[in-house]
């Protein structure tokens, strides 16, 4: 029997294909991939009155621009009853439902997210994974979020702790049979075969589709134009045409949250690094800079949010994009990749893989060293990026990463609410402290765990705009304060918990806090050009 051919209808018409109660998976990451039009066609439904209600939403990362776009248009009470995601931290308006206890929400890491849709597509009843043991992902710890829970109302176990060949596992249960797919490309040809030659990224659309086609669910793909029958290159087809059940236009659809559409994105053409400007000298770019100081020629890296996120644009100033690899989660490789709204993508990749072999990747081991973020830190070295206060955003790609890179830089200021820094010559000025303590004596949530971090013999560095210190066995050790930064006021009195101070304590390089290039290039290529070592 021939394969049915996909309609091609409006996003309302699709809006009306989800019925109260369904189980839909959301495809996107951050602000690139989102079939925004259609979700933007089930609010409108949902607010005049026409349903759906109490849906289940599975969606692997975070999908908004903090206060717009994505699953902040799904913020309503009464339209959806349980969420499972990777990130909340992009949709603040859906966050609130969590935080309210109006729904039940699960917070997974972004790898094993990806992972559970290829389970789904496969039929399998879940995925055993190491990443998220010793964390709030982990059953066994007490405290909020234990099972990846979100809130009080969310009671059903979802995670397992497994013991399995003397090892201890999680095992991360499939959430129930998908009804409905939201997912995007670029160009869908007249039997519904899609490519995705101006998106910045892949995902794990291939695996959303076939995942709800072989659950006899309803596949909707939000595509930019309509292309003859069998015109389509077949090595750039994604997803092939029988999973794909109705096709929505929508010509003036967003490359990211950002942009249009960016050839560079793509990889249809190339940009010199040279037209990137440089970030404004500030604190972040301060930590920004100082954390570049622990990259090696040759490394492949991940890049996560915040103050990281803004490493490749010193890498592009430096001129050293071209002796590292720079990655982020969403399958990017290669390239400067962008942040804050076009984080997630890259100006010139060299390669844009789905998401879920980026994730086998670094969940292997596969990569040198990683820069993240910090909420909080405390005298084990555990960190807490996922929890603080009623703010509860979810782990992303975090636990993957740090679980499993050996060398770790957790970029962050030492204070916060209302931190004021001026800069001198070579050195700051503390002008206003901060009100907050982000260097306390527990965590509020481990989403890093420091006791096992010393055990694996991971490589730990945190870098603030005024210390930087290092996780050794005994704890963290302070190992560099910035010049016009006093010790005891400056560092020690901001601090929840008094660090060991290392003997030999150096000033921040004062190449720092100028502006200009650093010679970075000039240091790689002679670090490069050294003799190795005989083994």
């Amino acid at each position: 029997m021939a394969a049915t051919v996909p309609r091609c209808i409006t996003a309302e018409a699709a809006a009306a294909l989800i019925q109260d109660g369904d189980f839909v998976i959301i495809g996107g990451n951050g602000g690139t991939g989102t079939p925004e039009a259609l979700i933007e066609a089930v609010e409108r439904r949902f607010l005049a009155g026409q349903g759906p209600h109490d849906l289940t939403l599975f969606h692997v990362t975070g999908i908004g621009a903090v206060h717009e776009h994505g699953l902040c248009h799904f913020g309503h009470q009464g339209l959806v009853k349980r969420v499972i995601g990777g990130h909340y931290g992009l949709q603040v308006p859906f966050m609130a439902l969590i935080d309210g206890n109006h729904i039940e929400a699960y917070n997974f890491p972004q790898g094993v997210m990806t992972g559970l849709c290829r389970a789904m597509a496969s039929g399998q009843p879940g995925i055993l994974t190491h990443v998220g043991l010793g964390t709030y992902m982990d059953p066994r710890q007490e405290g909020p979020g234990s099972g990846g829970r979100m809130n009080a109302r969310t009671t059903e176990t979802l995670v397992d702790h497994v013991r399995l060949m003397d090892r201890d596992w999680l095992f991360y249960r499939v959430p129930g049979a998908p009804r409905v797919a939201l997912i995007r490309g670029t160009t869908a040809d007249e039997d519904g075969y899609v490519t995705m030659e101006h998106e910045a990224t892949t995902r794990e659309d291939l695996s959303i589709a076939q995942a709800v086609h072989n659950a006899g669910g309803i596949v909707i793909c939000q595509v930019k134009r309509i292309a003859r029958r069998g015109s389509l290159n077949p090595q750039m087809v994604k997803i092939p045409g029988f999973l794909i059940d109705h096709i929505v236009v929508e010509p003036e659809q967003m490359q990211t949250f950002g942009t249009q559409y960016d050839p560079s994105r793509s990889g249809e053409t190339r940009i010199p690094t040279s037209s990137i400007l440089p970030d404004p000298m500030s604190e972040r770019r301060i930590m920004a800079r100082r954390a570049a100081l622990e990259l090696c020629p040759g490394d492949v890296v991940n890049l996560g949010v915040g103050v990281s996120a803004m490493i490749p644009n010193v890498a592009a100033e430096e001129g050293i994009e071209d002796l590292i690899t720079l990655t982020v989660e969403a399958g990017v490789i290669g390239g400067v990749p962008g942040h804050a709204r076009e984080f997630g993508t890259a100006v010139n990749p060299r390669a844009i893989i789905d998401q879920g072999y980026q994730f086998d990747f670094y969940d292997g081991g596969g990569l040198s060293c990683a820069f993240l973020s910090f909420a909080e830190v405390d005298p084990e070295g555990n960190v807490n990026v996922t929890k603080f206060g009623n703010r509860f955003a979810g782990a992303g790609g975090f636990i993957d990463i740090t679980q499993n890179t050996r060398r770790l830089v957790f970029s962050g200021t030492l204070t916060g609410g209302g931190l004021d820094i001026g800069l001198t010559e070579g050195g700051i000025a503390i002008r206003s402290e901060g009100r907050m303590q982000k260097f306390v004596p527990a965590v509020e949530q481990v989403s890093f765990s420091g006791r096992l971090a010393r055990q694996k013999g991971q490589e730990v560095t945190f870098v603030t705009e005024r210390a930087v210190f290092e996780l050794e066995p005994d704890g963290l050790v302070l190992t560099e304060i910035a010049p016009g930064a006093r010790l005891q006021e400056d560092v020690l009195d901001q601090m929840g918990f008094r660090p060991l101070v290392s003997p030999a304590l150096q000033p921040m390089d004062a190449r720092l806090f100028r502006p200009g290039p650093m010679a970075l290039r000039e240091a790689f290529l002679a670090q490069a050009a050294r003799p190795r070592p005989a083994r």
